[in-house]
C-alpha cells in the first residue's frame, strides 16, 4: 500500500480541530480593510455581511485562523484574498505589527470578544486595500462605510462577537475617533 501525502491546506481534520479547540487557544488574524487617500488618511472601512452558523446575518471583519507553518503576513493575505477577492490589492508591510490583540472566549463576558466555539487569540490589523474588492466564500456582501458611519450605533449593533469593539479600536488607532 502506498502512503498518501496530505495536500489539504488545513493542518487539522475537522474532528481534530474541534478536539484542539476544546483544549487550547487557537491563533487567528482579524483585518479591518480600509481605503486611504493620498495622504494616508482612512476614508472608508470595508465591512463584510455574513450569515452565521446560527442563521443570523451580521457585519464582520476579515478574520481567520493562522495555519501551522504559516507566517502571520501570509495568513493575512490568504484571508483578505479569500474574503475580498484576488484583486483587492492589500498593502501589508513586510513586517506587520498588530494594533491590538483580541482574546475571544467561549464564555460570554470574560472579554468583549466572544466565540462560542473556542478560546482564540487574534492579532488585529488595519490593512489598506487599493484594488477592486468583491466578496467571496461565505461573505454575502462588502459595504464601504465612512469611519463615522462605521462607528455609529446602527452599524455597531449589526456586528457580533466583539467585532464592533475591535472596529472602534481600529478607528481610534488610525485617528478616526477621539
Amino acid at each position: 500500500m502506498t502512503e498518501m501525502t496530505e495536500t489539504s491546506p488545513s493542518w487539522l481534520s475537522p474532528e481534530e480541530l474541534e478536539s484542539t479547540r476544546a483544549r487550547m487557544p487557537i491563533l487567528y488574524v482579524d483585518a479591518v480593510p480600509v481605503r486611504v487617500d493620498d495622504a494616508g488618511v482612512v476614508t472608508h472601512v470595508g465591512l463584510l455581511l455574513r450569515i452565521g452558523s446560527d442563521g443570523t446575518v451580521s457585519r464582520a471583519l476579515v478574520s481567520g485562523r493562522v495555519l501551522h507553518q504559516e507566517r502571520v503576513r501570509d495568513a493575512l493575505m490568504r484571508h483578505l484574498e479569500k474574503d475580498l477577492g484576488p484583486v483587492a490589492l492589500p498593502r501589508i508591510p513586510a513586517s506587520p505589527q498588530p494594533f491590538t490583540i483580541a482574546e475571544y472566549f467561549p464564555t460570554p463576558g470574560v472579554t468583549p470578544y466572544h466565540d462560542p466555539r473556542q478560546h482564540a487569540v487574534s492579532l488585529a490589523y488595519v490593512v489598506p486595500v487599493a484594488g477592486d474588492c468583491r466578496p467571496r466564500q461565505d461573505a454575502l456582501d462588502l459595504v464601504w462605510f465612512t469611519p463615522q458611519e462605521a462607528a455609529s450605533p446602527l452599524v455597531q449593533q449589526e456586528m457580533s462577537g466583539g467585532h464592533g469593539v475591535l472596529l472602534r479600536q481600529a478607528l481610534a488607532h488610525v485617528g478616526c475617533l477621539p
